[in-house]
């Protein structure tokens, strides 16, 4: 099947693949007047005397926007907030099939990190929680960080915790399969944006130690003034022998290679250089950066990607149902790092070590036995944490 194509023809068919639906019943004046008026005045005021009666008396307890401002849609770039709405839809309609959670597209029209900010805190009383989507760095940084510290519900980046998040149970389960430990292992992150950033962030927090990141410029390198603030940040934390030069350098005796960068910058010579029982995940969307074939073909002893035609499919699809799930559930004021490594694990550990193979690190995103137990280790971690107000 041609996928592009044949999406097309169904999103003219279908068009928009979420919609709304009344959960109660107007069809007589007795109904009509509980629902909307003047039955209605009750909660209002109710509301007002106590605003966290907003998420029982309202579906704001069970309700995320799925936020975009169009910067960085896919590996499509900046194409503009209305050509992201397809994207933000699927988003929504994910998050309801796989956790239950009522999610609505928001494409700001603008750029500006102030204004966007204030938009986002302006409609935050409606909302159970904040997901923000497809923000190009290093602005989506800022917002991110200033929500969080602003609202008192859950903010989350997808494009830099879920991937994390996802990226690091594939990673716990391939050690296993090629046996190493997280200090032990060199890995190779192959773009430095957003999901790069996070990825590289959250693996150091998880115990990863020999880790080098690069972008288009080349390796990170603490005091290259040629990078950004996010990545100069990062390269402090990494690659501590200093190395300089290009992703080829890089990746000479690394153990794992992670791609989220750029189609066809990888080539079988590089995966040749790399450890034996090597790992790489290219998932640049829609083309990798090496092909699975290719990469296999070289040497590689296990290949995840970002496709779902192939085994090892690495998606945060498995990620951010669940985890928005737990916070809601709990009704927790934040998602903070224990919360996203309790995700990681209980990801990884849905994979019984019987079933655990070169072709099988990740549980399918049909299975919905995993993103429930996503979302209960989520939710266990926030009450634990105390950022939990339901705690029972």
């Amino acid at each position: 099947m041609n996928y592009r194509e044949e999406s097309l023809k169904k999103h003219a068919e279908w068009k928009g693949k979420i919609e709304v639906v009344s959960r109660v019943p107007v069809g007589s004046r007795e109904e009509l007047s509980l629902a909307y008026t003047p039955g209605v005045a009750e909660p209002c005021m109710a509301i007002h005397e106590d605003i966290e009666k907003s998420f029982e008396l309202t579906r704001r307890w069970n309700t995320v926007p799925v936020i975009t401002d169009g910067t960085a849609i896919l590996g499509l770039g900046d194409i503009g907030p209305e050509a992201g709405m397809p994207v933000m839809e699927g988003k929504c309609a994910l998050f309801k099939a796989f956790g239950n959670v009522d999610a609505y597209p928001l494409c700001i029209k603008s750029k500006d990190t102030e204004e966007i900010i204030k938009t986002i805190k302006l409609l935050s009383g409606s909302f159970g929680g904040i997901n923000l989507e497809d923000i190009s760095a290093p602005r989506c940084f800022e917002i991110e960080t200033r929500l969080r510290e602003e609202l008192d519900i859950p903010v989350f980046h997808d494009d830099q915790h879920g991937t994390a998040i996802v990226m690091a149970a594939a990673l716990l389960n391939t050690l296993k399969l090629i046996g190493k430990s997280l200090d032990e292992v060199k890995l190779v992150i192959n773009g430095a944006g957003a999901a790069g950033i996070s990825i590289a962030k959250f693996l150091l927090k998880l115990g990863v130690k020999n880790l080098i990141s690069c972008d288009k410029l080349g390796i990170l390198v603490e005091g290259d003034t040629r990078f950004n603030s996010a990545q100069q940040e990062l390269a402090k934390m990494s690659n501590r022998e200093k190395l300089s030069g290009t992703l080829a350098d890089a990746m000479k005796g690394a153990d794992v290679f992670i791609g989220v960068s750029a189609p066809n910058c990888v080539t079988k010579d590089m995966v040749r250089s790399m450890a034996d029982k090597c790992v790489l995940f290219p998932c640049a969307n829609p083309v990798a950066e090496i092909s699975r074939e290719d990469a296999l073909e070289a040497g590689a002893y296990i290949v995840g990607t970002g496709s779902s035609q192939y085994p090892n499919q690495i998606n945060n699809v498995l990620v951010f149902p669940g985890i928005f799930r737990g916070a809601l559930d709990v009704r927790a004021s934040t998602i903070n790092q224990e919360m996203m490594n309790a995700a990681a694990y209980a990801i990884a550990d849905c994979v019984p070590a019987d079933k655990l193979s070169t072709e099988y690190i990740l549980p399918y995103a049909f299975d919905q036995s995993a993103h429930d137990a996503v979302a209960k280790a989520v939710a266990d971690a926030a009450i634990r944490t105390g950022v939990a107000k339901i705690t029972k």
